[in-house]
């Protein structure tokens, strides 16, 4: 095993991303290609992004985006007020703090901006996440200005504005316009419906690339509501169930990033919409699990490592290197050193830019190999 020359630093980005299920009773009428799908208790909403994005293009994803200055604003302590304020408004105990591999430069947990007063990690996130939700999909999760203590079962999103498209417009504009929606609607962003599930960073690929800190929640609702793709990101949506995605995964209909396979084969462990529900509650006491993959070059191509897996390293030279081998895919494979349940390794040729083909091997009683074109790059 040996690892390449040191690289420059990557450009840090910090996100939030929100996987939105909501229950489901209408009947899916079967495809002629496939059997009817399993009757899930939920649906997850997928968002197709547009292929002229330069990250993922094409591929199927759950609404979110870039945090901003404006979801840390100061102002949203006012439409806040007076019910809820800080230091954690309304959002109960602290979750503990688990280990913090790997603190990345200029992104680590907890920090805070130069204005001291600015909002904590844990609103500012749940806000952005509301925000790029509405952006992206029209859909707007908010709850009136009351003194109501939050509700802990499955809510739902509240009616589209008037003048929507002119709302979005504004908000993709300037950010600090979501705000002034909220305080025309007299509601604040529902941030106790979204309950922490993960954290994913982007793993080191090319020396000088963007890489984001991207906070998972997740937020359960009744029914799903109407979606309204922006068509600028997001030109088409889906409410799936999660064996329905990776169904479709299979057939080569859609496109799934890493994280975004890794989450619904979790959310494929669920019956149902109360207990997806009780199990996001039960588990906020736990804290959020941080997961950077490693990326291992192998003789004929990549394989993402995971926390977990037996040649996963928990070192720091790894947050602006790949690791390398002179041992083919297959090889490592068969050794049985990737041991994680989901293994995602790539199998890359001389195909350039969305090309190239990779593979999803899963392991947790599956014997499914799921070639998928679209995600992976050639090497730089």
């Amino acid at each position: 095993m040996s690892v390449p020359v040191r690289a420059g630093p990557s450009s840090w980005r910090r996100a939030a991303t929100l996987v939105l299920a909501a229950g489901w009773t209408r009947p899916v009428p079967a495809a002629a290609s496939r059997p009817q799908p399993p009757a899930e208790g939920f649906r997850v909403l997928l968002l197709q992004r547009s292929a002229s994005q330069g990250f993922l293009p094409g591929a199927q994803v759950f609404p979110g985006g870039v945090l901003e200055a404006a979801d840390r604003s100061t102002d949203w302590l006012r439409l806040f007020a007076p019910h809820h304020g800080p230091p954690r408004f309304g959002l109960g105990r602290a979750p503990p703090q688990r280990a913090a591999f790997p603190v990345l430069p200029n992104v680590r947990p907890g920090a805070v901006d130069e204005d001291a007063a600015a909002l904590p990690d844990d609103i500012a996130f749940r806000i952005c996440a509301i925000r790029e939700t509405f952006e992206e999909a029209g859909v707007l999760l908010l709850r009136p200005r009351d003194p109501r203590p939050p509700n802990q079962a499955p809510g739902c999103a509240l009616a589209p504005p008037p003048a929507l498209a002119d709302w979005r417009a504004r908000v993709r504009r300037d950010p600090r316009h979501f705000l002034s929606l909220c305080a025309q609607l007299d509601c604040t962003p529902d941030i106790w419906a979204l309950h922490d599930w993960s954290v994913w960073i982007t793993p080191f690929s090319r020396p000088g690339g963007r890489r984001f800190e991207t906070t998972f929640f997740l937020c359960c609702l009744n029914e799903p509501p109407p979606v309204f793709p922006d068509l600028v990101e997001v030109v088409d949506c889906q409410w799936s169930s999660p064996s329905e995605a990776i169904e479709r995964l299979i057939s080569k209909e859609i496109l799934l990033a890493p994280p975004q396979f890794y989450e619904i084969r979790r959310l494929g462990n669920f019956a149902s919409l109360s207990d997806l529900h009780k199990f996001s509650l039960d588990r906020e006491s736990e804290g959020t699990e941080r997961w950077m993959p490693i990326i291992l070059l192998t003789a004929d191509g990549m394989i993402h490592l995971l926390p977990g897996d037996e040649m996963y390293l928990e070192d720091a030279n790894f947050l602006e290197n790949c690791m390398s081998t002179e041992k083919k895919t297959e090889e490592i494979m068969n050794e049985g050193l990737c041991q994680h349940k989901t293994r995602v390794p790539y199998n890359v040729g001389e195909n350039k830019g969305l090309e190239c083909k990779g593979t999803y091997l899963l392991e947790d009683n599956l014997s499914e190999e799921l070639t998928y074109m679209g995600i992976c790059r050639s090497h730089p």
